[in-house]
């Protein structure tokens, strides 16, 4: 029995040199006795695939390169010089016309200190659907006007309509829907011009503006153009303006010079919240 072990050991070693059995020692340093379930380290955070702190991750991407052995192996030497240590190609695809598609496993051996991060983010309390009518009209005493439009040359509604339109999203009412919102839903490809001429005739309080098109950041491009044209008009202190999307930060949307920045899984209350104290704390209402 332990001559067979030897002569396994033995073979095994033919094929993995000492250099990969210390690094297989290496990669398990750190996790023995330690769960899923076990707070980390919170100053030293990596990826978490099968064991705590193994640094697996999983990447997808593209290359322009015919579908084959070569094209694995490219798609491997990218994903090592990304720093992914033991890259595998674990999936690929022909896409046709000389490209192609792949899925690739490495681990992620460097950590970042989870504690220094500082995120802008909304501040504002989430409220329900009967807690922002209430606020209303406590604290504005009137109807809030907001429009919404998916702007520029974008055909892609569904966001806008999943914020405005009275059936809502995700088990929440649309704005359409609240009783002291006057919501006015204007649609897509609108142009930052007739978005304003709108919120002129109707003496808005908030614009919603929505993006899903961003190849080559054409949605910062349409974003800062409808900023610099409403303070153009003398309208941008006067109105509270929202940006949303699936691009969209907060943090963009600050530096771009609107109000707050919505990103996927938005939905009506939180925007309407938002947009409400927003009024009354800059004494719009």
């Amino acid at each position: 029995m332990h001559k067979g072990c030897d002569n396994g050991r033995a073979f095994y070693s033919q094929y993995v040199s000492q250099q990969d059995i210390q690094e297989q020692e290496e990669d398990t340093m750190g996790t023995t006795g330690r769960t899923g379930a076990t707070p980390p380290n919170l100053t030293q955070v990596r990826p978490y695939g099968d064991t705590l702190d193994d640094g697996q991750v999983q990447v997808s991407f593209t290359l322009p390169v015919p579908h084959g052995e070569e094209a694995k192996e490219a798609a491997r030497q990218v994903a090592s010089k990304m720093g992914l240590k033991k890259p595998r190609v674990y999936h690929s695809h022909d896409l046709g016309e000389g490209y192609s598609f792949f899925i690739v496993y490495g681990a992620f051996k460097k950590s970042i200190d989870f504690t220094s991060i500082k995120v802008a983010k909304v501040e504002a309390e989430r409220m329900d659907f009967y807690e922002i009518n209430d606020y209303i009209r406590q604290e504005i005493g009137r109807k809030v006007t907001i429009l919404g439009a998916c702007t520029g040359t974008d055909a892609h509604s569904v966001g806008i309509d999943a914020i405005m339109n009275m059936k809502g999203y995700a088990g929440e009412y649309g704005l359409e829907r609240y009783p002291m919102l006057k919501a006015y839903n204007l649609g897509m490809q609108v142009l930052n011009e007739d978005l304003i001429a709108h919120a002129i005739e109707k003496n808005a309080d908030a614009l919603l503006v929505s993006q899903v098109v961003t190849q080559k950041d054409v949605h910062i491009k349409n974003l800062a153009e409808l900023i610099d044209m409403l303070e153009a008009e003398g309208l941008r202190q006067k109105l509270v303006v929202v940006a949303g999307g699936p691009r969209i930060s907060h943090k963009l949307a600050l530096e771009l010079g609107f109000d707050a920045g919505f990103g996927p899984g938005t939905t009506a209350p939180d925007v309407a919240s938002f947009v409400v104290q927003e009024i009354k704390k800059r004494g719009l209402a």
